[in-house]
């Protein structure tokens, strides 16, 4: 099992859980994604992306990590390149520090991300410390949340036999539209699981 910490650019409060996420895994930044290094106290083993925005400061606080420099245009985000060189270094799990905040066309396409990284049997979770975002195609057992955590679920498709267990408003086999806010905004009563029929989803998590 390989785990690696992805640093993107976004935003990111350091927590006790986020270090816990992030300790003992391998870690790749993504071009200003370098900024949480030092928050986190870890070095990263590459640093990837195009530079556009990890400024010159930046650059000078980090002379001895290894650098993959790409142009600027380019076919894909610093962050998703950041994610194929982990993948390719035979990664089974990716943590995205920094995935939330900042433009939303890049949070939303690292966020289906992490669905296709599901799709590849690579398990993928998003976070800034205070959010943290998880694919659900089949099954997800999220134990450990305090209760009265919020959680919601964000159904990217119609969702089929949906199943959600642990939280105060459980549902069993529930059919649910694409787009529909019922399984927003519920709460964490207990060890968590949710299971799906058909369809795909975001399950959205607010640690307290």
């Amino acid at each position: 099992m390989q785990r690696f910490s992805i640093l993107l650019g976004g935003e990111v409060r350091v927590t006790a859980r986020l270090r816990g996420q992030v300790a003992g895994s391998r870690v790749i930044a993504a071009d200003s994604g370098m900024a949480h290094a030092a928050a986190l106290s870890v070095t990263p083993e590459l640093w990837v992306g195009d530079f556009d925005s990890a400024g010159a400061d930046l650059q000078a606080r980090h002379p001895g990590v290894a650098r993959k420099v790409f142009p600027a245009a380019k076919d894909a985000t610093d962050g998703a390149l950041a994610i194929r060189e982990a993948v390719s270094r035979g990664a089974t799990e990716l943590l995205l520090v920094g995935g939330f905040g900042g433009q939303f066309d890049h949070v939303m396409a690292h966020a289906l991300q992490l669905l296709q990284l599901a799709e590849t049997e690579v398990s993928a979770v998003m976070t800034s410390g205070t959010e943290e975002a998880y694919p659900l195609l089949s099954s997800l057992a999220l134990p450990g949340l305090a209760a009265g955590t919020r959680l919601s679920v964000l159904p990217l498709t119609a969702l089929q036999g949906l199943t959600i267990n642990g939280v105060r408003w459980p549902l069993v086999a529930r059919d649910v539209d694409f787009a529909s806010t019922l399984t927003l905004s519920n709460e964490v009563a207990g060890d968590v699981t949710l299971s799906l029929r058909a369809g795909r989803a975001l399950v959205l998590v607010y640690p307290q």
